[in-house]
Parts: structure tokens; sequence; C-alpha cells
């Protein structure tokens, strides 16, 4: 067994760890009396020693075990969990991120040892650790006492013939027979690796003749909490005890000496070491039941497999849209076989996207630390509300929402919540609020990040952007509402009177919407002075397939996002008006642009212009567009292909697919035609 092979494995764990620690913390932060949220920190403190002792990372070992030792005095009442040792901890933490990080980067630690941390949280203690260390001398066998707890489940096994007669060999040698039943922790994690460094650890000491169950399974995890060997060796049992008990995560072991007589069966032991007391009963959501086996429910999965499946998937679609298109209205049999296919792979669909799709939680749980550290940074009070953290979003769209989300939240720190002492001039309570919440609309996920700070002032907005060369101050005298906010997300715009660590620099909006608009999706604010400002993020469940309308433009083929249209109207050319030198028309008592995407596509104009005009009215968030079409060809779902690096830079189109006949239709970008 290769060591390496579970690296893998012990980063996707070691970051769940790190994620639930910080939230501990946080937890801790407000409500330092909470034993069962200090017991979870202890825990997973434990957990991590052990996962690291594994992969011998032994900087992070030793850390995470210093921690652990700290934490124990805390649960000792030995130790006062004051902001000082919160704000140590915290530090340790980051340690730890930053150890796994360099993990995840190259393989290895780093050389930071973090002796400064170490150093502080060994101040912190009183007196030396109480923590009993087992490996150091096999005297520790006092500690044993609650032998007949786990010795009661030791189970009897049968021999074989070629067993026996090794055995009955072994003992005309003058050696022992033990058999060695091993208890890992319910909630241990990488278990086949650490039976590994058992088996490793016996063998060095004995000739192991029998496993249960077999090596393959140990090797495969399929065991409960625990697995038994039969070993040959001249040693006694207290070298095993001692070098067992050294293992991370080991709960208990049970050794019983396999007598002359008794070759068909293991006598139950009755004063044998059990569970230390010093370890903790690890626990975690995914334990096994020791009394019954259940099968393993999830697997990991690599991304790049899943995008494999989809792109077939994928290929499934084009080729059933094929099959559409050559169909014989005589032939019942194809039409039938055809709709039966469609169903199957729409099916095939919905499971394969229901495989990519991971809560926000995955986001969202990394910014309750941000918030409570700039705000410590500033002077402010901030609470931070989450909701909706079980929504779904694909994998694709989870990996690059986080930079946006950061900007709106530090956005909301630094400009939107008021210092506590202005706030309470105000009539407002000290605390501020940050809300950021998701949920679902139809095929959309909306995350809003919602703040009870001064909101934004349009007339300072006017000032900077006329300071700046954005508009002149005769175009400011017409704007709108929403035109002065569409202001903040220019490049390097910015209200900030000075240039500070969270902002001044003129980056942040314009980056958000960027982000955003190259998912898919759009932003929006509604603010109101004096009370606050609210974000709106809206975004494509997936960005690998899509219901589209395809159009025609001066005689090619175009996909236009089924969740951009809002209606398909005829209009005459009569009713198309002017307005400040752009073409509009009137829908429903509502003043919509018009859009020429002959014009914007350099396609020949149509002569079906000339009688009136079929216009696609969709949508840029609330604000409606309408787009001139040739004429319309269906509904149709598509696979978005990427067109690559080369033609990133053509904002207008956002990708391309391929239709039943083979032709290449290209995917327009609404949010980027509309102006």
């Amino acid at each position: 067994m290769d060591i390496k092979k579970y690296l893998e494995m012990f980063i996707e764990e070691a970051g769940e760890n790190l994620q639930r620690m910080n939230q501990a913390l946080l937890e801790l932060e407000q409500n330092p009396d909470n034993e069962s949220t200090l017991n979870n920190m202890f825990r997973i403190a434990h957990t991590l020693k052990g996962m690291a002792g594994t992969m011998n990372f032994k900087k992070m070992t030793k850390l995470t075990h210093t921690m652990e030792d700290v934490l124990q005095e805390v649960r000792n009442n030995e130790l006062m969990l004051n902001p000082e040792l919160i704000d140590i901890l915290f530090k340790t933490f980051d340690a730890l991120d930053i150890y796994l990080k360099n993990i995840i980067d190259t393989g290895h630690e780093g050389s930071n040892d973090y002796d400064e941390i170490i150093n502080m949280l060994g101040t912190i203690r009183k007196g030396e650790s109480k923590t009993v260390e087992v490996s150091n001398t096999a005297s520790n066998k006092n500690i044993f006492d609650k032998g007949v707890e786990n010795a009661e489940r030791a189970p009897s096994v049968k021999f074989n013939e070629y067993e026996k007669n090794v055995i009955e060999k072994a003992f005309d040698m003058g050696m022992k027979v033990y058999y060695i039943t091993v208890y890992l922790d319910k909630g241990c994690v990488l278990k086949s690796a650490r039976a590994y460094l058992i088996f490793q650890l016996i063998e060095k000491h004995s000739d192991i003749i029998k496993s249960i169950p077999i090596v393959e399974d140990i090797e495969d995890e399929k065991f409960d909490d625990s697995f038994s060997v039969v070993a040959i060796s001249k040693e006694d049992e207290e070298l095993f005890i001692k070098g067992l008990y050294s293992i991370s995560e080991v709960e208990s072991v049970i050794i019983n000496e396999i007598k002359k007589d008794n070759t068909t069966g293991i006598e139950k032991a009755k004063n044998q070491p059990s569970k230390l007391e010093t370890e903790p009963e690890v626990v975690c959501e995914n334990a096994v039941s020791s009394t019954k086996s259940k099968s393993v429910k999830t697997v990991r999965v690599d991304i790049e497999k899943l995008d494999i499946l989809l792109n077939l998937v994928g290929e499934l679609i084009i080729q059933k849209t094929r099959l559409e298109e050559i169909y014989d209205d005589k032939n019942q049999i194809y039409l039938e076989s055809v709709q039966h296919l469609e169903r199957i792979i729409s099916n095939l669909h919905d499971a394969v996207m229901k495989a990519r799709m991971v809560p926000v939680e995955m986001v969202f749980n990394r910014f309750p630390r941000m918030i409570r550290d700039i705000s410590k940074e500033l002077g402010k009070e901030i609470v931070l509300t989450m909701s909706g953290e079980d929504t779904e979003l694909d994998r694709t769209i989870i990996d690059e929402i986080g930079e946006p989300l950061v900007h709106l939240l530090r956005n909301s720190i630094d400009h939107g919540i008021e210092m506590p002492y202005e706030r309470k001039r105000l009539g407002k309570p000290e605390q501020g609020h940050i809300y950021l919440k998701a949920y679902q609309e139809g095929n959309n996920v909306i995350i809003e990040v919602e703040d009870d700070g001064h909101g934004i002032d349009l007339e300072k907005i006017k000032e900077k952007a006329v300071e700046k060369g954005i508009v002149s101050k005769s175009e400011t005298l017409n704007m709108t509402k929403n035109e002065v906010i569409d202001i903040l997300f220019k490049p390097s715009m910015s209200t900030s009177e000075k240039v500070g660590n969270l902002s001044g620099r003129g980056v942040g909006l314009d980056v958000v919407k960027t982000k955003i608009e190259s998912l898919g999706g759009v932003v929006e604010i509604e603010t109101q002075l004096g009370k606050g400002s609210r974000f709106i993020i809206r975004l494509p469940l997936t960005l690998a397939m899509i219901h589209a309308l395809l159009v025609y433009v001066g005689g090619e083929r175009y996909a236009i996002p089924l969740s951009n249209v809002r209606q398909i109207v005829k209009v005459n050319l009569d009713e198309i008006k002017v307005v400040q030198k752009r073409e509009v028309i009137l829908l429903n008592g509502i003043i919509v642009p018009l859009i020429r995407l002959d014009k914007l596509l350099n396609t020949p104009e149509s002569s079906a212009h000339k009688k009136g005009i079929t216009v696609v009215i969709a949508s840029k968030g609330e604000k409606l567009y309408g787009f001139t079409v040739d004429s319309l060809i269906g509904q149709q779902e598509i696979v978005i292909k990427n067109l690559g690096k080369y033609f990133s830079a053509i904002r207008t189109i956002s990708g391309a697919t391929i239709l039943g006949d083979g032709e290449v239709a290209l995917i327009l970008d609404i949010n980027s035609l509309a102006f």
C-alpha cells in the first residue's frame, strides 16, 4: 500500500475538518460556555492530528497536538476560554490552513514550524500538559482497567488445516501465537491507511498468518471499526500493546494468546487493555454502527470525470436532436422510439446534473471568519446572518462565485455599515447587520447580500463620476436612479475618500459585474439612503446545457438563452420611435430599447424588415430590451461548447452549440448585447 495514494483523500477530509473548526471557533467566541461546541472543537483537533500523523505531516501533527492539549485543559476547567485564547486559536487555525494549502500546491507542509504560535499556546496554559502519552512507556498498562468492556466483544475464529499446522510448528519452536483485535475510533478517517500502519507495526515483530476480514477487504475499507489478525511471535504482548497504542485513532486493543490445546477457537480475554482514558471518543455523522454493517452511501468523484460524463450526455442530446430532424411522420414506431430515447436522455441528464450540484454552503462557510476579522480591524460591530445554505449550484459556478461575494461583503462592511457611535447617533442599534441568503427561482439561483447601513448616496456618485471624467455634469442632470447606480460598476470607480486595505483603489464592483456576467448571470442593486443596500445576483443553475430559442439573423442561426426571453412580438416600422438618438418601442406602457442584431453581428439586413420586424423581448435583470431577428426556428435544448481562448474577447458571444444537422450555431450573450 502506497500511502501517497491517500493524499487526495487527506486533502478533502482535512479541508472539511478545518471548515468545521473555523465554524466551531466562531461559535465559541460568541458562547465560550457551550460545552458541546468545545467538545466538537476538541474532536476535530484530535481527528486532524491523527490524519496528519498518518500522512507523516510532522509540523501539522505537532501544532494540532499542542492545540488539542490546550483544549483538553479548557474541557477540564483548568484553563479559561478568554478572548486572548480565542485569538491564539484562530491564529492556530490560520497556520493549519496554510499547511493544507501548501500540501495542496506542493504535496508538502512547507518550512514554517510556527513555533511562535506553539509558544503562545504553551505560555497561556496552566502548568504542563496533563495528557498521558502512552507511546513513551509500556508501563501504562495500569490504565487499561476497562479491559472487560471490549474484551467481551472479542470474536471467535476457526482455522483451516494449513493454519493449524503452522500454529502447531510455532508451538514446537516455543513461539507464541496471538489473536490481536484492534478497535479504531468510530470517527476514524483513512481507515485503510491506519490499518496499513497497524499491519506494518505487527509485522515488524511477528509473522501474520491470518486476518479477519481478509487483507483485500481491509485495504478497501470493507470493515466497521475493528479488524483482527493472528500473529506468531517470540515477543511478549506488552511490545504490541505499546506500539499499537502509539498509533493515532486506535481506540483499544484486545490481545488473546492462543493456547496449544485451543487451535479451533479463541478464549475471551478477561483482563486485557481496552479504551484509553486519555483518548477521547471521536464520533461523526458517518460513523458506522458496530452491530450492523452498512454499505457506503457516498463516493468521492473527481469533477473531471463528471465533466466527461456530462460531455457524453451532451453528445447524446445532439444525436437525439438529429434523429428528430430526420423524422419520418409515416413511421409510428420510429416516433415512439425517439420519444422513449428522449425520456431516457432527459432522465440521464437530470441525474448527471444533480451529481454535479453542490450546496452554496461550501462558499458561505468562509465568510463568518472574514466578517469577524474585518469588523475587528475597522472597529465595527457586525453580525452576519446566513440563510439558504443548502441551495444547490453547479460545481463549476460554485468555484467562481467566491470572489464576487467577497467583494460585495467587503463593500457592505466598509461602505455600508456605519461606525457604532454614528449608528447610535442615527438611532440605529450599534450592531450592524449583514444578511447573506440564497434561494432558487425557476432555473436561476438568487444570492442576495443586504446590509442595514446608510445606503448609497446617489449625489455623491454623480460628483465622483464627474470628477473622474466618467460622465459630464450635464449628463448627470437627466440620469435615472438606475443609471446612476450603474456608474458604480464602471472600472476605477470608487466613492472612498482615501485608499485603504479594503477600498479606495477603484477595484470592486466592476470585478463583480465582469465575473457574474461571465457566468451567465446579472447583478442588480437596490438601495435606500439611510436604510441600507441590497445586491442581488442571479445565476443559472448550470453552464453546461440550457434551453434556448433558435433564431435566424442574416441567414445564420443563433441561440438565445430561454431564461432571458420574456416574449416575442411583431412590430410595424411606424411603431419604432427614436429617443435620444436611440430606437425604442412602446410595450405595455414601457419604453423598450431596440437592438438590431443584424447590425451588431455584421450580417446582411433581411428584406422582411421592410414590412415589419420580429422582436425578441429579453431581460437583463429587471430591464427589458428588444432584439430584432429575421425569423424564429423554435425552442431546443442545447449543449454549450466553449469557443476557447482565441475567441474569449468576443463579448457578444457566450459559446456555441452543435445542431442536429451538424452545423454550429453561436449562442448570444444577452448581458453583453444589452446596453
